[in-house]
């Protein structure tokens, strides 16, 4: 793990690596955990990638900063195959290791996980964030190839969550499974009952998901006990959030805002 990094100069990349987007984002380097990315990038994630192609793709979506210019970088990565080569590629980009969420990264999260070393660090991330905008008690809902929600509760602590198929999951599961429903393209559709293949597949795809959140989050809501600010970030959140029965706050830079603040956390030891 990396050694003490200077935060008070340049400016610090935050790097998730998802099942399907990989998302960029940079803070100022002196700033503080609440602050929002300067600078935001969305690209698509492969299945594999070499170190040096990671930093092509970082130098046509960044530009060329001037060197030194980033002071240090964090990663999140859920493909582990993808791993190893984007924190040798930000290696290169900053002037010390990138922090890598996992085991060993302060996290200032108390956790009530039987095994936290399961947790993916999106997660970790999306809590990390949660807590330190919206409060405690909050849930935080990631819509992504997977569902993501997790649980911070009032002391501050990581209660646990739940993972389920995504969106683009159940699109795809009803193409490959089906061999005479095509695979569509999600939007939100117009009615429940539809008049066309196309339609009633995005009717039971989107409606269903949005069904099954809020009933989740009926029965999160029932274990806890208490209230708690909703948070719903990731793909499609701002129209997911038309849809379903409860109030969410959408908050599309949640994750890689955890990733600043873990950073912070970790280069001011």
């Amino acid at each position: 793990m990396a050694g003490a990094q200077n935060v008070t100069t340049g400016v610090v990349l935050a790097v998730d690596v998802g099942n399907t987007t990989t998302s960029l984002g940079l803070f100022e380097g002196g700033g503080h955990a609440s602050d929002e990315p300067t600078c935001t990038w969305e690209l698509s994630t492969p299945q594999r990638l070499t170190v040096d192609e990671v930093a092509l793709r970082m130098r046509q979506v960044m530009g060329e900063p001037p060197t030194g210019e980033v002071m240090g970088a964090i990663l999140s990565c859920v493909v582990p195959a993808l791993s190893d080569v984007w924190e040798r590629a930000l290696g290169r980009l900053g002037r010390c290791r990138p922090y890598v969420v996992g085991p060993g990264l302060r996290t200032g999260l108390p956790m009530r996980y039987r095994d936290p070393s399961e947790i993916g660090p999106d997660r970790i991330a999306d809590a990390v964030a949660a807590r330190e905008r919206h409060g405690t008690p909050v849930i935080a809902v990631d819509l992504g190839t997977t569902l993501n929600l997790e649980v911070v509760g009032r002391d501050g602590s990581f209660l646990g969550g739940l993972i389920a198929p995504g969106l683009a999951a159940g699109a795809q599961s009803l193409s490959q499974h089906a061999a005479r429903l095509p695979m569509i393209e999600l939007a939100v559709p117009e009615a429940a009952i539809g008049r066309s293949t196309r339609e009633a597949m995005l009717a039971g795809v989107v409606l269903g998901e949005v069904a099954r959140i809020d009933g989740l989050l009926d029965r999160v809501f029932a274990e806890l006990g208490e209230d708690a600010p909703i948070v719903l970030t990731g793909e499609g959140a701002t129209r997911v959030a038309k849809l379903v029965s409860h109030d969410v706050i959408v908050d599309a830079t949640l994750a890689l805002r955890g990733l600043h603040q873990l950073y912070l956390l970790n280069a001011r030891r």
